[in-house]
């Protein structure tokens, strides 16, 4: 037995609902992958500063052990928690806003936990950790408040080693140089954390963009090929219709026929229309009215309209209302194309029998009987659109003007 051929495989074009989707995964792509490697980088880096920082409190001289104890476990304790919040993702502008105010209040209450005069050469623990402190900044303040940071506590930590030491030029210039080297440290992690955020921003953008092109490619391709496929469908229609008239003998293929020519024409009149025929409710005649006038504002804003309805006006039925407003919108469209739209005007009148609608200008009219066969404006567009619906539609033309009138009555 010969093989069978491998199934045909066919693409599902995409719902918008999916590009929505799509578009907001790349809003935030590279920003969420640097926001995670920063905080593997950073909480990684402070958990080994805190460690070296716990070391220096250990092997320091003792002083105040209550106040030692205290700032020890707010500060690490805090600390520990925005490791962990880096690490995790969960928090991090909490956790890394606590350690960045429980910071510099440690290094106020600082003196107290010392005790007494230290040395020069005695660096405390809370050194280790100044940096640490405008990183935390980084994750939840603004560029401005990361900025103040970065010189807040360098500066503060100056201040209170100052109250510590015996001040003497050397003393001063070694503690301002401390301060001096933190603050530049700190402006470099600030910029390098501000670059990398700025590039990443600028990559969403970019990829934002493409993906929103790539989705109005997608769906321009997805309208063409529902056009080409409803284009195919209407002509086989209309084939079939011309082959049952064609072949009809009975009553009853006669009305089949007829009924199938009727509903081709419908289709072949409303092929330009981006909207199918939708529902069939019926329209109050004044709504009818009111949307004619904005099509043809539309259209032409210079152009006349009046509407005259009557207070027994029936409501008009909406495949009916949207055939008469289409073929209405024609006639206006080709006084502008052919006639310059020379004093345009259009009018509606309904009463409880109908609705008409006249289209006139006084442009320099034509010859029905020259108008080529393949132009299918008038025939299509107007009265075989009108006619779908039992309406009828006529054009007289003459050098004076053109008018076309539109008329169609309900059924008893």
């Amino acid at each position: 037995m010969p093989a069978e051929p491998p199934a045909a495989v066919t693409t599902r074009p995409r719902r918008p609902a999916e590009f929505r989707e799509a578009l907001a995964q790349t809003q935030r792509f590279t920003q969420s992958r640097i926001d995670r490697i920063l905080g593997i980088v950073v909480g990684t880096g402070s958990a080994v500063i805190g460690v070296q920082a716990l070391v220096g409190a250990l092997s320091a001289p003792a002083g105040d052990r209550l106040w030692n104890t205290i700032l020890l476990c707010a500060v690490l304790g805090s600390l520990l928690l925005m490791c962990v919040s880096l690490l995790t993702l969960r928090g991090v502008r909490v956790f890394s806003g606590v350690f960045a105010a429980v910071f510099p209040i440690a290094t106020i209450l600082w003196p107290l936990a010392a005790g007494s005069s230290t040395t020069l050469d005695e660096q405390p623990w809370l050194w280790f950790l100044v940096n640490v402190g405008t990183v935390a900044a980084v994750f939840c303040l603004p560029l401005a408040g990361q900025i103040v940071w970065a010189f807040l506590l360098p500066l503060l930590y100056g201040a209170m080693r100052l109250t510590l030491l015996e001040i003497t030029p050397g003393t001063v210039l070694d503690v301002a140089l401390d301060s001096i080297f933190a603050i530049i440290l700190a402006s470099v992690l600030i910029v390098v954390g501000w670059i990398l955020r700025t590039l990443a921003a600028s990559i969403d953008a970019g990829r934002e963009g493409a993906v929103r092109s790539f989705a109005q490619a997608a769906a321009a391709d997805a309208v063409e090929k529902e056009r080409v496929a409803v284009a195919a469908l209407m002509h086989d229609s209309v084939l079939a219709a011309l082959i049952a008239a064609e072949r009809a003998e009975t009553d009853r293929e006669r009305a089949l026929a007829v009924s199938m020519a009727r509903e081709a024409l419908t289709r072949l009149a409303n092929v330009d229309q981006e909207a199918g025929e939708g529902p069939d409710a019926p329209i109050p005649a004044a709504v009818v009215g009111a949307e004619l006038e904005a099509a043809v504002h539309r259209l032409h804003p210079a152009a006349a309209v009046t509407a005259d309805i009557l207070p027994d006006a029936r409501s008009v039925p909406g495949r009916v209302a949207r055939a008469l407003q289409l073929a209405a919108a024609q006639a206006v469209t080709n006084s502008v194309e052919h006639a310059g739209a020379a004093n345009l005007r259009v009018s509606c009148r309904a009463d409880a029998a109908g609705f008409d609608i006249a289209v006139r200008d006084d442009g320099p009219g034509f010859e029905a009987a020259r108008v080529a066969e393949d132009r299918l404006g008038i025939r299509a567009s107007i009265i075989a659109r009108v006619a779908a619906v039992s309406g009828v539609a006529t054009v007289d033309s003459d050098p004076s003007g053109t008018t076309v009138s539109i008329s169609w009555r309900e059924r008893s």
